[in-house]
């Protein structure tokens, strides 16, 4: 299996000329009846040796830290997190796995996180901040080494939790605004989403695969403090409520057809499944209502799944000019 990551490295190695690659494209494109673009692809499988591959790791981390850990704490942590980093020597830099290249870049990150915990007491307010410090300066050097394109989605959620964890240190009652901030830091990722995104709007790059992380990155984080704040799951079901919740999924279906990006519509999906089943029970389908609800939202799914590419045109096509040239380009119908 060959990724646009491949493709484009051929044509740099003059294997293939980008006009032929682009017609590959197309070809492919023609025969899925879909534009290239609206598949969302990425990277996860290259095939069943990436399993192998992972199963082998984590039996070599995991085993190497429960030896280790019992002589020295910090030193098993020490040991996991240097594995981790020579396992991506061999499995990332120079045969390029996809799977090994996420399960290392999370358990070095992991490994770096809980060394730099090992050196501070659990119970002081400055334990989260030094950790997730060590952790979004792993994550950086992680980066800068093997560019996984999670990388820079987990470096973002890592210097999210460390700006958040000081501002929660240093200033007294901003508890209180929990939500608020997790909301905030989403509208940051979504902001970081958006920039990657803007500089491959053909999706052809790895570019595309950073962004991709970073939409599943920001989406539940200002999906869930919106409907949380509803109460909805604290028996606030309210009528109103309800329907409030219904009405903003179809805002985050605009927004995902918008940007091509079905990770806020994923996101939100449980809390729209609630408020369907609540309304059917109050309308007195008690017995029926989750699956009258599992029948429509699928259904709905569906449709929107096969007319996924008509649909965006229509309504991309419709937004100012401006905005259009930050999304990715639709196919001329």
């Amino acid at each position: 299996m060959y990724s646009d990551e491949d493709l484009n490295l051929a044509v740099k190695q003059g294997v293939f000329s980008a006009a032929s690659v682009e017609a590959f494209r197309e070809l492919v494109a023609s025969s899925k009846d879909t534009s290239a673009v609206d598949e969302e692809n990425f990277r996860l499988v290259g095939g069943f040796n990436d399993i192998f591959i992972v199963i082998a790791c984590a039996l070599l981390l995991f085993s190497s830290l429960w030896v280790v850990s019992p002589i020295n704490e910090s030193l098993g942590y020490l040991v996991f997190t240097a594995l981790s980093w020579g396992l991506s020597e061999v499995f990332v830099k120079r045969r390029k796995m996809a799977l090994p290249a996420i399960v290392l870049l999370l358990t070095f990150v992991g490994g770096a996180f809980n060394f730099a915990g090992s050196f501070v007491s659990a119970q002081s307010s400055y334990a989260v901040i030094f950790s997730t410090a060590i952790a979004t300066l792993a994550t950086y050097l992680h980066w800068r080494r093997f560019y996984v394109p999670i990388t820079v989605a987990v470096g973002t959620g890592t210097a999210l939790g460390l700006l958040g964890s000081t501002v929660m240190s240093l200033v007294p009652g901003v508890e209180d605004f929990l939500w608020v901030t997790v909301f905030l830091c989403g509208c940051v990722a979504f902001a970081l989403a958006m920039y990657w995104d803007a500089g491959d709007t053909s999706r052809t790059t790895r570019k595309s695969d950073v962004a991709f992380w970073l939409h599943l990155l920001s989406a539940p984080l200002i999906i869930h403090p919106i409907f949380f704040n509803l109460g909805v799951l604290e028996g606030n079901e309210s009528l109103s409520n309800m329907l409030l919740i219904v009405l903003l999924y179809l805002l985050m279906t605009l927004v995902s057809i918008s940007i091509d990006r079905r990770a806020f519509m994923v996101s939100s999906l449980m809390y729209v499944i609630y408020a369907l089943v609540s309304l059917f029970e109050h309308y007195g389908g008690v017995g029926y209502s989750f699956a009258v609800t599992g029948i429509v939202m699928g259904g709905a799914l569906l449709l929107l799944s096969f007319y996924w590419h008509t649909v965006r045109s229509s309504f991309v096509q419709r937004l100012p000019e401006r905005i259009q040239a930050y999304l990715p380009v639709i196919k001329k119908v």
